[in-house]
């Protein structure tokens, strides 16, 4: 561990998940927000917009949106299905269309009122992936570490699992662009009626994002012809209420995942294992969170002059794994290449000598599922 300061900030790094110098000052800089007393960077920490992603801060009495970013309730899920791996065919599999890019044709109310979610004008995207680092893939297990944990997670070494990222599309952006309207980019104290007001849309926005990604899922696996059960949810954008030590603290995470001491999924690029891991220690050192995933290494319009140079389209939907990626626009696939991201080992390794976790299995990628708009 790399420790900045010893009350502070803290970046749990090595020298091998190279964090850029921008990321750093954005770490240093939300620190300095007022009620915040701890600020932590992980090892997939990279600059964002307004704020380092790959982090999580602990602040008292104070809550601070636009930390958190607008992609409120974005995270990942896993889910079990039922199949196996002798029932792989990633030749036909590959020529499905999923369609998870268009709106949903069934009854989107029937799905809201059973998630206790409010009807708004965004509707019409529940159970859409969205663009960006958004994905829903197919995944095996590569290899499992610790058998008993693994056993405990409820999954089949066998069964094939779907991994979903995705949020609250555009639900999240507007709560965002209302607070920032009326407060500009300051905090506001917690106990406050304005606070209220907005951790309740913060809240719905979350729930929204969490069925979403259960209704992503669904779809997916619709087309496989089999049905999905979820094993493990995590949120990466969020502010989440904590009592520690007699105090209440307000956790904010952008691009970091909540821990309460049940497994949860890192991923690495689509071209890279995913690290299902265990949390160990008392998870006040780091702001009870993790990794989200690799975290970037260049920003997109620098991954596409790179990719292009390096690659071609073929190169780039078939990965080192054996796997298939379906995505039909040809900067996003440049973008989301795999070579744009850190590398996932080096980040679990960081974590794991931190003493912050331990791997109980990983999970190799058979079908990633981008878009299929045509390339052009």
């Amino acid at each position: 561990m790399n420790t900045l300061t010893e009350t502070k900030v803290r970046l749990f790094a090595s020298a091998k998940s190279w964090v850029e110098g921008e990321a750093l000052r954005q770490l240093y800089a939300a620190a300095e927000l007022e009620g915040v007393r701890l600020a932590v960077g992980f090892p997939d920490l990279h600059p964002g917009k307004g704020g380092p992603v790959g982090a999580a801060f602990v602040a008292e009495g104070m809550i601070h949106p636009c930390l958190i970013g607008g992609d409120i309730g974005c995270g990942m899920a896993l889910f079990k299905t039922e199949l196996v791996q002798r029932d792989i065919q990633l030749n036909r599999w590959a020529d499905l269309r999923f369609d998870l890019e268009h709106l949903w044709e069934d009854d989107v109310g029937e799905v809201l009122a059973e998630s206790d979610l409010q009807s708004t004008e965004f509707d019409g995207a529940l159970g859409t992936l969205g663009g960006g680092n958004h994905f829903a893939e197919l995944q095996m297990v590569d290899e499992v570490l610790e058998p008993r944990a693994f056993k405990r997670f409820g999954l089949g070494k066998q069964q094939l699992a779907v991994l979903v990222h995705s949020g609250s599309r555009g639900l999240g952006e507007s709560i965002l662009r209302s607070y920032v309207e009326e407060h500009q980019a300051s905090g506001m104290d917690a106990e406050s009626f304005a606070a209220a007001s907005y951790l309740r849309d913060h809240d719905e926005a979350v729930r929204w994002a969490k069925t979403n990604r259960a209704l992503i899922a669904r779809r997916f696996v619709e087309a496989l012809g089999t049905q999905v059960e979820s094993l493990w949810d995590g949120c990466h954008n969020n502010i989440t209420r904590r009592e520690f030590e007699g105090e209440v603290v307000w956790v904010h995470r952008r691009g970091a995942v909540a821990t309460e001491g049940e497994p949860v999924m890192i991923p690495g690029s689509r071209g890279s294992l995913s690290y299902l891991v265990k949390p160990i220690g008392d998870g006040e050192s780091h702001a009870w969170s993790l990794a989200h995933g690799a975290g970037r290494k260049w920003a997109r319009s620098e991954t596409r002059l790179r990719m292009r140079e390096r690659f071609g389209i073929h190169q780039l939907t078939q990965t080192p794994l054996g796997g298939r990626v379906i995505c039909g626009q040809r900067d996003l696939l440049y973008e989301e290449a795999p070579a744009a991201y850190k590398n996932i080992e080096d980040v679990v390794r960081d974590l794991v000598d931190a003493g912050l976790v331990s791997v109980i299995a990983t999970f190799r990628p058979l079908l990633t599922y981008k878009t299929r708009a045509f390339l052009r």
